[in-house]
């Protein structure tokens, strides 16, 4: 008889246990939209690259993308902030990011919360419209969207 309750009793602190465990181990996702910051128009980037954390190079996630040019990113249980660059012309020819658009070295990452993506939606500054076309291009993100702005290198930027 106390057999028969004992198992009653573990298997479902079992059931949920593992439930969570399972939960805590698949990670939330993020769907990326890379848009060009002079016209506002979606782009179909060739690449699009998340580095999770502030990890090293070697760190780098390369995201899948859908048909319409977006990608999802399943973001690892506990990852805090992310950083996303896209390629372009099937190369490894990497677009400037807007956010870093006007400053010296526009390699330089910027980090965004995970937290905040997955709570209201994230659209990065863009420093490369016009001032005048800045309002005309502003998104409103969904929950769960990275929206990035991104221009192609000029001549001057090539390698």
């Amino acid at each position: 008889m106390v057999r028969r309750a004992y198992r009653g009793l573990v298997l479902p602190v079992l059931i949920v246990a593992l439930g969570g465990f399972l939960h805590a181990q698949i990670g939330k996702k993020i769907t990326i939209r890379v848009v060009d910051g002079r016209t506002g128009e979606a782009i179909q980037p060739s690449n699009v690259q998340v580095s999770l954390d502030r990890r090293e190079s070697s760190q780098n996630e390369w995201v899948r993308q859908n048909d319409d040019g977006t990608a999802d990113l399943t973001v690892p249980a506990g990852t805090a902030e992310i950083s996303v660059h896209a390629t372009y012309d099937n190369s490894t020819e990497y677009y400037i990011n807007c956010d870093s658009a006007k400053l010296k070295n526009t390699s330089i990452p910027h980090w965004y919360a995970v937290s905040e993506i997955l709570t209201a939606g994230v659209v990065t500054p863009n420093g490369c419209a016009k001032p005048k076309d800045v309002e005309k291009l502003k998104l409103d993100p969904k929950p769960g969207e990275f929206v990035l702005f991104v221009r192609k290198r000029n001549w001057r930027e090539q390698n």
